[in-house]
């Protein structure tokens, strides 16, 4: 048998220097919808994920001769906005030091705080092997960029042994997710919860048909008839609520959603007299609903709850999905039937001090994360064993 040819690095300053159907190729249902080509290159094409914005694409990619054997989203990073990663207390304290923090490394779906493939590897392939290549390759690059360290924001928990055994520390987030427990129909859903809780969501499900409201989820063709700079409104409805929020999105990144990526996207929608009230746009993957951006023209009760937890949640049920991510935050998820999940992220600081630092605080940090787990899984409401 002839020996393979070794692998070479190369790091791409936009996906345009790539074909979508060679990224997408390595594409599997760890990864979509958000790493997949049409996604990333329309944050890119958008201006979201931008040099002027702070992103600045060095996508690394490993090659056998002309075929592309894995690859990675990876930027250099001015600061740390819409990572949903906070680390920007390190930045301080390094600064403090006298150490520069950036730019750095990061490998990631820009403000995206999704779970996924971080490396996309070939069908074929030794996934662990080309995880290694690749993650050392970052190394080389880094120190040779003089860069302050590697951040891989978000992987899968199988990508882990690959990330410590090249000396990344793994820091712990939480989320709160909903899964389908083999539900049949909403009822059963909301079987499982104590009687006090389950009639608290019935009443809040109902609150919105009481008043006039109709919420439907359109998707496939059907969302030819979503105009890109309403969503982009009711987005910045949202955004614009809190003194730390950012526009990180375009229009033009939604109009290139619409017309390109239909089939990973659905669009919920509160109308009161043919009257669009709020909206949430949300992305699909293999038996999976991404909640994303959620927004409002009016303030109404449970409105929000309705639009972006309890009807995706019936839809999900309708459709078998095994598993509704909603986001980022929200505790209030905990008593509406979503479930504590851990995420993930790896981070090599390259100064020995200020990686010293870092791990010293991810121990404390994830001593503190594991053990509030058990007080986050009672909050649910749900009835004792189940």
């Amino acid at each position: 048998m002839s020996t393979p040819l070794p692998t070479t690095l190369r790091i791409l300053r936009s996906l345009d220097e790539i074909p979508r159907a060679a990224w997408d190729a390595l594409v599997d249902a760890q990864a979509e919808p958000f790493l997949e080509w049409t996604f990333l290159h329309a944050l890119e094409a958008s201006g979201c994920a931008a040099a002027e914005r702070g992103w600045h694409p060095r996508h690394l990619t490993l090659w056998r001769g002309s075929r592309l054997v894995a690859a990675a989203p990876a930027y250099l990073k001015d600061d740390s906005d819409g990572e949903f990663v906070f680390d920007s207390p390190w930045a301080t304290a390094a600064e403090r030091a006298g150490l520069r923090y950036y730019p750095k490394l990061v490998l990631a779906v820009p403000f995206t705080p999704a779970t996924g493939r971080r490396v996309l590897v070939a069908p074929g392939e030794d996934r662990a092997a080309r995880e290694a290549e690749l993650y050392a390759a970052a190394q080389e690059f880094a120190r040779a960029e003089r860069l302050s360290g590697i951040h891989v924001l978000f992987p899968t928990e199988d990508e882990l042994p690959v990330l410590e055994a090249q000396g990344f520390a793994v820091r712990l987030g939480v989320q709160y997710h909903w899964r389908n427990r083999g539900y049949r129909t909403l009822d059963d859903f909301l079987a499982r919860f104590h009687a006090r809780r389950r009639h608290q969501l019935r009443r809040e499900m109902r609150a919105l048909g009481e008043r006039g409201f109709e919420v439907r989820t359109l998707r496939g063709d059907a969302l030819a008839d979503v105009d890109a700079d309403t969503v982009y409104r009711l987005y910045a409805t949202t955004v614009d609520k809190y003194p730390w929020g950012q526009r990180f999105l375009t229009p033009d990144f939604f109009a290139r959603l619409l017309a390109r990526f239909r089939h990973r996207c659905e669009w919920v929608e509160a109308r009161r007299e043919g009257r669009l009230v709020a909206g949430a746009f949300n992305f699909t993957g293999a038996h999976v609903l991404y909640g994303r951006y959620w927004g409002c023209f009016e303030e109404h009760p449970f409105l929000h709850f309705n639009v972006c937890l309890y009807h995706p949640v019936a839809e999900g049920i309708a459709q078998g999905l095994a598993r509704f991510e909603p986001g980022a935050g929200g505790e209030h998820k905990l008593t509406r039937g979503f479930e504590p999940r851990l995420t993930y992220s790896a981070h090599l600081l390259l100064h020995p001090g200020m990686d010293k630092a870092v791990r010293g605080f991810l121990a404390h940090e994830r001593a503190a994360v594991e053990g509030s787990l058990p007080q986050w899984r009672a909050e649910t409401g749900f009835k004792e064993g189940d």
